[in-house]
């Protein structure tokens, strides 16, 4: 067999709106950077303005696009970015009723950013376990907030960004929020398996309501982003060691963030990726390679639990999916 290429093509998505959340590095960078050589009107949500604006001005140099806003839906096409902070629910309610007043269809829906292995339980401005609240509890509520325009495109898509973590995670409804003990990585997995379920249970709810809106997910395997750098180093003291940032380090264990992005390229633009499908790395254990059909873990598939985090999450976002 000849040697496989290193990369994929991208469909043309001229015309389409793609709104890809924790886009200024890493994978979501990646994925906003290719999507916009594909044609796409790329809106970066980010939580830092100033990074986002950098992040938005490479691509427009890489790509020849305009800064014009992509949401008005400008001829041109365009590069945008636009402060989302998905700690907050207040937050998520203005940067998506900025896009509901702008009334443009949004094709493409990449919930990516997060935060991981926070050492020591920090809380959202809402009270909500960081990490809980803003990789599942911020994407949950902007997905539903965003649903109008959303089903208003001709065929959208919504990918959610899992982690090779949830298959050591289980969901206690009894406590999301991590409150009767806190364990950094133990969290992070569970918000992170939240995630998968919301995926599974919104392609569901999508073929039972005629939404025509496809759920995808997947994961980067392990992918040497700005993720193994933040959340571990809050309340660590100068010059302590940085354990999850050294394992990623590690030759063969680890990939590039362009090439971590393919699998989620895969679930959000190819014409054969499955509502309800699950993209990863082909290589051993899932964490390096070129894009496949990933395993999904046990605990994504259990409907029961689906659906119960999912009237959980309703409730404390204050976010309702229409039936």
């Amino acid at each position: 067999m000849g040697r496989r290429s290193k990369d994929i093509a991208v469909p043309d998505q001229h015309g389409r709106l793609a709104v890809v959340t924790g886009a200024n590095s890493g994978i979501g960078f990646e994925t906003a950077r290719r999507l916009a050589l594909a044609g796409a009107d790329v809106l970066l949500a980010v939580r830092d303005g100033d990074k986002g604006e950098l992040a938005a001005a490479r691509i427009r140099a890489e790509t020849g696009r305009t800064g014009t806003s992509g949401a008005a839906g400008g001829p041109g096409g365009s590069v945008t970015a636009a402060a989302l902070d998905l700690a907050s629910l207040d937050s998520v309610a203005s940067f998506a009723d900025v896009l509901l007043e702008r009334g443009r269809p949004v094709d493409l829906l990449v919930n990516n950013a997060g935060v991981m292995g926070v050492p020591a339980r920090h809380t959202t401005k809402d009270g909500f376990e960081l990490q809980f609240g803003t990789n599942h509890l911020g994407h949950f509520a902007l997905t539903g907030r965003l649903l109008p325009l959303l089903r208003g495109a001709a065929a959208p898509r919504v990918v959610s960004v899992g982690s090779l973590t949830a298959w050591t995670a289980r969901i206690d409804l009894t406590d999301l929020n991590s409150e009767r003990g806190y364990r950094a990585m133990v969290a992070y997995g569970r918000s992170k398996l939240a995630g998968l379920l919301f995926a599974q249970e919104l392609d569901r709810l999508s073929a039972r309501a005629g939404w025509g809106l496809r759920s995808t997910a997947a994961h980067p395997g392990c992918c040497r982003t700005n993720l193994a750098y933040g959340g571990p180093v809050l309340d660590r003291a100068p010059g302590g060691v940085n354990l999850t940032a050294l394992a990623m380090s590690v030759p063969g264990f680890s990939q590039e963030p362009a090439r971590g992005a393919l699998p989620l390229l895969v679930a959000a633009t190819s014409p054969g990726a499955v509502g309800g499908g699950y993209y990863g790395p082909d290589g051993l254990g899932e964490l390096t390679g070129l894009p496949a059909r990933a395993r999904l873990p046990r605990g994504a598939a259990d409907l029961t639990t689906a659906a119960r985090l999912w009237r959980a999450s309703e409730q404390l976002t204050g976010v309702g999916f229409p039936a």
